[in-house]
């Protein structure tokens, strides 16, 4: 009988260790990429593991860019990307056998920010992409005070960035003496702490510490990104190899249904409906 249970006792060690116990182990989903996407990742998969235990998600931002690198190389099952991807990053997917599969995820206001005591509240396309190209360096060219403009812009890995190279500066290049940030929050933290600063941020980034402006004199909000008159709106995407399956589809049907929905309108972001 004793011996029968050190045997006993010698096998379940043995199981644990090398961890062939599927009905007590983990599961575990990586989520990488735009930090823009971040907060609606970490949000649900944090109401998501709390409804499912046994599921460990792990978030890390990096921008669009790295989460499409990374699903490419295969290090990630969900990239979170702020734009759609481009054919070439198609292309190197497919030549590595990675077949991508795009999931909307909400919508998002490309919202441009300056410091709360700037006195400028409305910007056109045009007049933004002057002050990004560098060709509008003051203020008081745009009805402000006599004070040099301080451009801060995301850095080339974001699909922000993108985003904004594209329906803003018409894929002209951004000023060489513009501030480059790697994530969102940096953005913010910098136009909070510089009253000649302008940058841009998703629109669930705005806060207090900054001053969001009108762009043609719309409104950056969930009824005019949802009809398209808000002129820098865009969706906002997870992308998987192939169509997910067991534990990740249960994720993202999680992202896309009612309670997720309800997740991103909380998080400051436009809802899919």
């Amino acid at each position: 009988m004793l011996k029968l249970l050190k045997i006993l006792v010698v096998s379940i060690a043995f199981v644990s260790l090398t961890g062939i116990l599927p009905a007590f182990a983990a599961e575990s989903i990586i989520v990488n990429g735009s930090t823009t996407v971040l907060p609606i990742g970490q949000a649900t998969a944090e109401a998501y593991m709390k409804n499912n235990p046994n599921v460990n998600i792990s978030i890390s931002g990096g921008g669009s860019g790295n989460g499409i690198k990374a699903l490419i190389d295969k290090t990630t099952q969900v990239a979170m990307s702020s734009r759609e991807m481009k054919k070439e990053e198609i292309e190197l997917a497919k030549s590595k056998s990675v077949t991508p599969v795009e999931h909307k995820v909400a919508i998002d206001a490309l919202t441009p920010i300056v410091h709360p005591t700037n006195p400028v509240s409305n910007l056109t396309i045009e007049q933004l992409s002057l002050i990004y190209q560098g060709k509008i360096k003051n203020w008081k060219e745009l009805g402000g005070k006599d004070l040099k403009i301080v451009v801060v812009s995301r850095d080339t890995s974001s699909g922000t960035y993108e985003s904004w190279q594209e329906k803003i500066l018409h894929k002209e290049k951004v000023t060489p003496t513009a501030q480059l940030q790697a994530s969102s929050g940096a953005v913010v933290q910098a136009i909070s702490k510089n009253r000649y600063a302008i940058g841009y941020v998703g629109i669930g980034y705005v806060n207090k510490s900054v001053k969001a402006l009108t762009v043609n004199g719309i409104v950056a909000n969930d009824k005019n990104a949802l009809n398209g008159t808000f002129p820098i709106a865009r969706p906002l995407y997870m992308y998987t190899d192939g169509q997910p399956k067991a534990t990740v589809a249960d994720y993202l049907n999680f992202v896309k249904g009612p309670e997720g929905q309800k997740i991103v309108k909380k998080e400051g972001f436009v809802p899919l409906k």
